[in-house]
């Protein structure tokens, strides 16, 4: 079995959680209790337990931007995150960063976007043309 990442985090609401992880990201649902659910984050383990959310300030610095810190994401083949821009696009997702370039032409060429979820848990999601591209400096 190839590892998984298990991450953990707070959410204000389960159903709204459900909602947005199951029916806008696709995540399959797992096990649940009253108190928290887990999803199957595109082969990773996310579990959303109730509570109140990590303080969240857009202190990081990437490329000239200011990117929301802390935060968590994945990264994807590039086919992979163009289907998911245009999926998350056409549902009109209110973005932190839209989809978009970053150090194109360079090493480490890469897509990214930045969105939150219902209770502000702010994900970013990464694309490559190559896994070997992911660290290249």
């Amino acid at each position: 079995m190839p590892s998984a990442f298990h991450l953990a985090i707070h959410v204000h609401d389960l159903a709204a959680a459900r909602a947005f992880y199951g029916d806008t990201l696709g995540c399959r649902e797992g096990r649940s209790t009253d108190t928290w659910v887990d999803f199957d984050f595109f082969g990773h383990q996310l579990s959303l337990h109730l509570g109140t959310p990590m303080a969240v300030a857009r202190t990081g610095q990437v490329a000239g931007q200011a990117v929301p810190m802390p935060h968590f994401g994945l990264v994807l083949p590039l086919p992979s995150w163009q289907d998911l821009a245009k999926r998350l696009v056409s549902q009109k997702i209110d973005f932190i960063l839209e989809p978009q370039g970053r150090f194109l032409g360079q090493p480490g060429e890469q897509w990214t976007m930045f969105f939150a979820d219902p209770s502000g848990n702010p994900i970013e999601i990464k694309g490559f043309a190559s896994r070997d591209d992911i660290y290249a400096h």
